[in-house]
């Protein structure tokens, strides 16, 4: 059993309305959003946007992610995208500050058989009321002049826009220093060690505050788990509570533009090369992000099979990569789910609710996107607002027992 620490923990230094564990993009996104409602908010986390966030590519990409037997969550990604302008605006700066941007995406297939599949792709797309406009290559090379001719078909997606996450995260941050009271830290930077509870023997009983690894403790009305792979292994959880996380590794690259190319693309390309996706991601500084392989190996590093292939494969379709000064490689593993969907909402226990616990990890490759509406959940939840749109994706679908029970995601997702 998972120790059970008390709301007593020796070395409590500070009481909260809201405490976050993890500050990544959706952690930050969290704490932002409860702090605007006028909630006193704190984050924990030793390295803020440093793990998943820092390697993303920021693709707020509800249509062109929409895969096969996810249908379930398309609804969640669009409410989330539709968010996104006055999520930025919140932050009281100019869309430049975060790197969010309205470009659009084009989607582009290298062969005859990844036309297809873009084009198949596309049925299910304009089945669930979604625009998707059919291009040729030249109208395609219109847009994107730097476009391999070689291509064979192109998709335009006016509804997929794009955002900087290393600089969100650091508008976030700053916003909240601006509301912390007293010159008091926004961002504790020390690991979480586990959940504070008002019972010490029952890890069902109301969450009361976060013990921290240097022995001091955070008391707070809320806690919101959103740390990501870690969120399993804070002491103190639901006993019967299974989070089962995976780590999906990927390799991303950052490139930088020479003056002479500029601008290399215009708005997003996300192609199809012989089956194997590939995205290249302009970015207003006069950088390229090249991402993103994904492999369930088990190893951080970079590996050097996979930055070839993203070069290759970045190369078949936009030929000019090869002029760019590669600036930085990156590896960093994101938080899967046994059906690709988060982990979003309260425990279920006998008699209704954990009270004062939220989960908010297991968001896989759409965790910068699905900020605006977790972030929003979690303060519905926090107010006492029913939202049961999003009880699919309740944290406890996979416990032994679960009280309420939580239906499971239409379609069966992959």
């Amino acid at each position: 059993m998972a120790s059970v620490h008390t709301m007593s923990e020796r070395g409590a230094q500070r009481t909260v309305d809201v405490a976050v564990i993890g500050g990544g993009v959706i952690g930050l996104g969290i704490a932002w959003t409860l702090a605007h409602s006028g909630r006193s908010v704190v984050v924990i986390d030793p390295d803020p946007a440093g793990g998943a966030t820092f390697a993303a590519a920021g693709m707020l990409a509800a249509v062109s992610e929409l895969h096969y037997r996810e249908e379930a969550l398309l609804d969640l990604m669009l409410a989330s995208s539709t968010l996104y302008p006055d999520f930025i605006d919140s932050l009281g700066t100019d869309s430049n500050a975060t790197g969010y941007q309205r470009t659009t995406t084009l989607n582009v297939g290298a062969d005859a058989a990844d036309r297809q599949a873009l084009a198949d792709l596309r049925a299910v797309q304009v089945a669930n009321g979604l625009g998707v406009e059919p291009l040729t290559v030249r109208e395609a090379r219109v847009l994107e002049p730097l476009l391999s001719p070689q291509v064979s078909g192109a998709f335009l997606v006016e509804q997929d826009h794009q955002v900087d996450p290393r600089r969100l995260t650091e508008r976030i941050q700053f916003a909240l220093a601006a509301l912390a009271p007293n010159g008091q830290d926004a961002v504790i930077r020390v690991r979480a060690r586990g959940l504070l509870h008002a019972d010490a023997t029952d890890t069902s009983s109301r969450v009361t505050g976060v013990a921290l690894a240097d022995g001091s403790s955070i008391q707070a009305d809320e806690v919101v788990v959103a740390n990501g792979l870690w969120a399993g292994e804070l002491d103190g959880l639901p006993e019967h509570l299974r989070l089962p996380l995976r780590p999906v590794y990927g390799d991303v690259l950052r490139l930088r533009v020479p003056e002479h190319l500029r601008p290399l693309l215009t708005c997003t390309v996300r192609g199809l090369v012989h089956g194997v996706p590939v995205y290249l991601v302009p970015r207003t500084d006069g950088t390229l992000v090249i991402g993103a392989t994904q492999r369930e190996d088990g190893s951080g590093v970079v590996s050097a099979g996979g930055v070839y292939q993203l070069l290759r494969d970045a190369q078949a379709l936009v030929p000019a990569v090869s002029e760019l000064e590669l600036i930085e490689t990156t590896a960093r593993a994101r938080p899967g789910t046994p059906d690709n969907a988060p982990f979003l909402g309260r425990v279920g226990c006998s008699g209704g609710d954990i009270a004062g616990l939220i989960i908010a990890t297991g968001f896989f490759r759409h965790g910068v996107l699905l900020t605006p509406v977790a972030a929003q959940y979690c303060l519905q939840l926090i107010d006492g607002i029913a939202d049961d749109r999003w009880r699919n994706f309740r944290p406890d679908r996979f416990s032994a027992s679960r009280e309420p029970a939580s239906a499971s995601l239409k379609g069966g997702l992959s």
